[in-house]
């Protein structure tokens, strides 16, 4: 029986709920050791403190970031704009990185003072880095030595449009969003009470991940996102006008073209039923992206239809599904998990 030789997998930010998800899927893969990890508010406190799911399968303590050594592999997962500036100081302990934050997301430095409000203090790195969606940049990936994990608004917003980006120019797109989106920090937004029970719209327009689903498929983008009673997930509608008709056999087979030989991606086409379209809790705890659509026969509008889990497929699996391309594994690795029914 051949022993696979693991490697060693940090996390700096260890704490948020992308780092917690990280952990729980890189626990079942069979290639990985868990490093070293990192939290500057709790470091020498058990991981499980701030993890309680994963008690028994992992009592390390979080370590301040200035205690790291060199690794195999480093995960980051820290808020926005801290990256842009420390990224280079981490290259110096990983020839291997992911980053899930959006320092490295954009192409042009300019477009980060238009929608995330700060000049980037490393703009020659964003030519290395490749935008992490395997279905789009697979053989870039495996090359990478950055990768930058994409929005998870923005991966909803993507696997929409890719199919019919020849088609059409512009898209109007509805995002309902769980509250895990706006990560673990408390605000009044998040407090219990305000979240509880609302249908909330918080970005009318010029949502900041419109910028990574323009720059990714070509298609103008206007977005309206609300914030609704759900802790895990994302549900995209997205609203097409296409240059030309198509049937709705045409449309199915641009879908197929694009997807069904992509392990993570499943077309729902189910006639009847209350699952015939795709729907978040589906596809909870999962790395999959449920995609479907429906042809308003007024109209000739295609309307698209994407479900994803915002923590997994949206941030900690998708990145744990670039490593293994870019460490040489099989793509599935530590993602293989189905969804639970009912949840």
């Amino acid at each position: 029986m051949n022993v696979v030789e693991k490697i060693k997998v940090s996390i700096v930010g260890a704490s948020g709920y992308a780092g917690g998800e990280l952990l729980r899927l890189l626990l079942n893969h069979p290639n990985v050791e868990i490093n070293q990890l990192t939290c500057q508010q709790n470091q020498g406190k058990r991981v499980s403190m701030i993890h309680p799911n994963l008690r028994k399968r992992f009592e390390g303590v979080f370590v301040d970031k200035s205690e790291l050594s060199e690794t195999d592999f480093l995960f980051l997962a820290t808020p926005h704009g801290i990256m842009n500036k420390e990224l280079p100081q981490y290259q110096k302990l990983a020839k291997k990185i992911v980053d899930l934050s959006a320092d490295y997301r954009l192409n042009n430095a300019d477009d980060y003072k238009k929608w995330y409000k700060f000049e980037h203090a490393n703009p020659e790195l964003l030519k290395e880095s490749v935008y992490g969606i395997p279905e789009l940049h697979r053989e870039e990936i495996k090359k990478a030595s950055l990768v930058a994990g994409p929005g998870c608004g923005a991966t909803t917003m993507i696997f929409s449009l890719w199919p019919l980006r020849e088609f059409t120019e512009k898209a109007i797109i509805d995002l309902k969003v769980g509250s895990s989106a706006s990560g673990a920090a408390f605000s009044m937004a998040s407090h219990h009470p305000e979240r509880t029970n609302a249908v909330r719209p918080y970005s009318p327009f010029l949502h900041r991940h419109s910028a990574e689903a323009e720059q990714e498929t070509g298609i103008k983008v206007d977005v309206t996102a609300h914030a609704i009673q759900m802790v895990r997930g994302i549900l995209g509608t997205t609203h097409l006008t296409l240059k030309e008709k198509l049937s709705e056999k045409d449309v199915w087979q641009k879908f197929r073209e694009a997807y069904s030989d992509e392990q993570f991606v499943r077309i729902v086409k189910d006639r009847e039923g209350v699952y015939r379209l795709p729907e978040p809790k589906i596809v909870a705890g999962t790395n999959f992206v449920d995609i479907g659509f429906t042809i308003d026969p007024r109209s000739g509008r295609v309307i698209v239809f994407t479900a994803i889990d915002n923590l997994c497929r949206g941030s900690a699996g998708q990145g744990i599904q670039s490593m293994n391309l870019m460490m040489g594994f099989e793509e599935s690795l530590g993602l293989n998990d189905l969804g639970l029914h009912p949840v």
